[in-house]
């Protein structure tokens, strides 16, 4: 008689198929996902300059953190200020003939939310409302990357792009 709470070697083996088999439904289930996002059609170049500015983004967002942390309102300032608009204008002219009209406005509403982070920052010195703006400008990186996705074409001159304008500039 088997004490209570032990189980038998056939139910831990039974368990463990189970697992193996629920994990494999699952990699079967998303492997045969499509992929809906829209596609941006980008030369090398151009998904360089994208790929860039997201890092940089990404990068201003943790130093923001970062002095948020320290509380440290004029540094929130200054990391903000400089992934706003003035960020936005190095370099997107290029882009925008060959992303959509949507994927820009997102893009730009970005760069300025981060300047009304720097502006508010620098005014009220408030790290929970600069939380709340910051989460707010994540979702919209968010419903970027849940919309868009970036595939390299073979020649940006089918795209009407002059090759020299697209070395990123940040």
């Amino acid at each position: 008689m088997r004490k209570p709470g032990i189980k038998s070697t056939r139910e831990i083996e039974l368990k463990k198929i189970l697992v193996i088999a629920l994990v494999f439904i699952t990699a079967t289930a998303t492997a045969a996902e499509i992929d809906k996002r829209q596609i941006l059609p980008l030369s090398e170049l151009q998904r360089n300059h994208v790929l860039t500015e997201m890092r940089a983004l990404l990068a201003g967002t943790q130093n923001i953190l970062d002095a948020l942390y320290k509380e440290d309102m004029a540094a929130v300032a200054d990391h903000a200020r400089s992934l706003g608009m003035g960020m936005a204008h190095k370099g997107e002219d290029h882009l925008k003939a060959v992303l959509p009209k949507e994927f820009m406005q997102l893009g730009m509403s970005v760069h300025k939310a981060f300047d009304q982070i720097a502006v508010d920052a620098e005014s009220l010195k408030d790290p929970k409302h600069t939380l709340q703006q910051l989460s707010e400008s994540l979702k919209k990186c968010g419903a970027c990357h849940d919309n868009y996705q970036i595939r390299i074409t073979e020649q940006p001159a089918a795209l009407g792009m002059n090759p020299s304008l697209h070395h990123p500039h940040h």
